[in-house]
């Protein structure tokens, strides 16, 4: 059976968002959830698809991959997701890789075809037009939707007191930044750390390195709204790299050393390479965007030859199910307050919404999709 919602639907590369009815199948299959979506952060990741610098996609598509929402149907293998449920929604994994099963499920073997094939697992898709057409989902999520289905490794379930509006970007952006801190650079207690780039991964790096108890937190972005909320979340240093050459002063401020850790959320080529500069001897760089471009790096003058270290990170090598509430219980504390970085829009607003987004106005652009929904209930 199936079911008419509304869906944000990219109909090939570089279209618009259009808000169209398409069908859902709303009979979960065994391990498959079917989700009301509340709200959905806008990611970088959902305008790479559309237009194409995250690779080839098969569109017509609905993207979204940040959503929050209510439990309606779970499939009958489904374990600890009860109708009812509030859930943040992340990425798949198949869950029996060697990599899954030892606690790093975004290295999984099955990851790209789980997340980017555009259907469900078995092959079938999830959403369809009237005339029975097939529209590809996204992260196997897809929540710029009223109501979407996933896998049961999709959910994460949070109390019902938490307002299931601002918390879906702790399922990518949030996540992914903070992760790439907490788990793919580790850095230790006095160490210090550069952060290109200051929009939501960038921000999610930086209070994790706050947590984390880096000595010095240097943010570097072109944007000085940007770089004066760095600094209310705990940034030590900001350069506005449009006005100074930002390695130098990165240098100048770690005692011409550099830093020992770098995050580049740009994806820009000649700054990624800056940031490889940027470190100290032994130091480590993850670049995290999602881009096109590529780094090249002279492997023994600029690595090798001082010890330095490029790693890949993806997803913060972040496990949802444990990150996404351990972030809950820091911005509880009141130290990871991701929700300073949100502005709210209605669903009929997805293009200004991700335009804003694009332009650096704001940092994470949020659809509220049911606006009915009252936090609490």
């Amino acid at each position: 059976m199936t079911r008419e919602i509304t869906g944000a639907v990219i109909e090939e590369l570089n279209a618009p968002f259009t808000l169209e009815t398409v069908l859902v199948d709303d009979e979960p299959k065994a391990t498959e959830v079917l989700v009301h979506i509340v709200a959905s952060g806008i990611c970088h990741s959902d305008q790479a698809v559309r237009d194409g610098s995250a690779g080839p996609y098969t569109y017509p598509g609905i993207v979204g991959h940040e959503g929050a929402g209510i439990v309606e149907k779970v499939g009958s293998a489904v374990q600890n997701i009860k109708v009812g449920d509030h859930v943040v929604l992340s990425y798949d994994y198949d869950g029996t890789c060697r990599h899954c099963l030892t606690g790093h499920p975004s290295a999984c073997v099955n990851w790209d075809a789980l997340n980017f094939a555009g259907t469900r697992p078995d092959g079938s898709y999830a959403f369809t037009k009237d005339n029975g057409s097939a529209i590809s989902n996204f992260f196997n999520q897809s929540s710029f939707t009223t109501t979407t289905l996933v896998q049961e490794r999709n959910v994460i379930v949070v109390g019902k007191d938490i307002d299931l509006r601002k918390v879906g970007p702790l399922g990518c952006g949030f996540v992914t930044g903070s992760g790439t801190v907490f788990n793919g650079l580790n850095p230790e207690e006095g160490s210090t750390i550069a952060i290109v780039g200051t929009g939501a991964v960038g921000a999610g790096a930086l209070m994790a390195a706050k947590i984390k108890g880096c000595s010095k937190i240097i943010c570097i972005d072109i944007h000085d709204n940007r770089l004066a909320t760095a600094l209310e979340l705990g940034a030590t240093d900001t350069i506005n790299s449009m006005n100074e050459d930002w390695v130098a002063k990165v240098k100048e401020l770690t005692g011409g050393e550099g830093v020992d850790y770098a995050v580049d959320t740009t994806g820009v080529a000649p700054v990624m390479l800056q940031a490889v500069d940027a470190l100290a001897s032994g130091g480590h760089l993850a670049p995290i965007a999602v881009t096109s471009k590529t780094l090249d790096v002279a492997t023994w003058g600029q690595l090798s030859a001082l010890n330095k270290h490029i790693d890949g990170v993806l997803m913060g090598d972040a496990v949802p199910q444990i990150a996404i509430q351990t972030l809950i219980n820091f911005w509880q504390a009141g130290q990871f307050p991701f929700d300073k970085l949100e502005k709210f829009y209605d669903f009929d607003q997805i293009n200004e919404a991700n335009a804003a987004s694009n332009d650096g106005s704001v940092v994470k652009p949020v659809l509220v999709i049911d606006k009915d929904y009252v936090p609490g209930e």
